[in-house]
């Protein structure tokens, strides 16, 4: 599964199949050191785009400064450039550094079919959000989402789902008692304790740690793929 350039690159740090991987504590120095740079340098890509051609290639929303990103640029789950042959490692990153596999039919959207998404790393001031804040989204009336939506929180430094005493950091419109306001619109609240009469509305959050969200609608219709329906940002409320 790997080339022999790749393959050489491991063994130059010592890593050979059918060897015994034992580096010296010269080498410990540095892979240490390269571990912290690494994901370092991916963090930064991650959280805050900026690579020429890259924000434009995931916003979710082109052009209205929403906190609201897609999992890869241009929808490219090959993550190579128009000619198919020049590999965008900063787009590889996005994905990779959070997710684990992928496969065309998560990019392929058509509507009542199959599932898309949305993520937001940064609340509505571009800020990251922590643990120790309390945050709203607002779900507009009439979700695009044939068969359901749902929304996920992540721990920003394990990147797995959020552990709280929940039994699951999700909600959306199969979560039981969920309420709606009289616009039929969907308040949601994030933080450490939830907010008087939305407690069937809120995801615990963990002081000291930071998250980030995604929404996923099942079976998306066409005001999702149009653009005409759009969430709230994140927006940050108190602590």
């Amino acid at each position: 599964m790997l080339d022999s350039e790749t393959r050489g690159l491991f063994a130059s740090i010592g890593i050979v199949k059918g060897q015994p991987f034992a580096p010296d504590t010269r080498m410990r120095r540095i892979l240490t050191d390269a571990v912290a740079i690494a994901n370092a340098t991916a963090r930064s890509i991650v959280w805050y785009p900026r690579v020429e051609g890259t924000m434009h290639g995931i916003e979710v929303f082109p052009g209205q400064d929403s906190a609201w990103i897609m999992g890869w640029v241009d929808k490219n789950v090959f993550f190579d450039g128009p000619d198919g042959q020049t590999m965008n490692s900063d787009a590889r990153v996005m994905f990779h550094y959070l997710y684990t596999a992928v496969t065309p039919a998560m990019a392929v959207t058509r509507p009542g079919l199959g599932s898309d998404y949305a993520i937001a790393f940064v609340d509505a001031d571009k800020q990251p959000m922590e643990g120790e804040d309390t945050y709203r989204l607002r779900i507009p009336a009439d979700p695009p989402a044939k068969d359901f939506w749902a929304v996920t929180l992540y721990d920003a430094q394990t990147r797995s789902q959020l552990q709280t005493d929940q039994p699951f950091p999700t909600i959306g419109s199969q979560t039981e008692g969920v309420r709606l306001e009289d616009d039929g619109s969907c308040l949601l609240y994030f933080g450490p304790e939830a907010p008087a009469g939305y407690e069937n509305n809120w995801l615990r959050t963990v002081p000291g740690k930071t998250w980030f969200a995604e929404l996923r609608l099942y079976g998306p219709l066409e005001p999702w793929i149009e653009k005409t329906w759009r969430p709230g940002e994140i927006e940050r409320v108190g602590r």
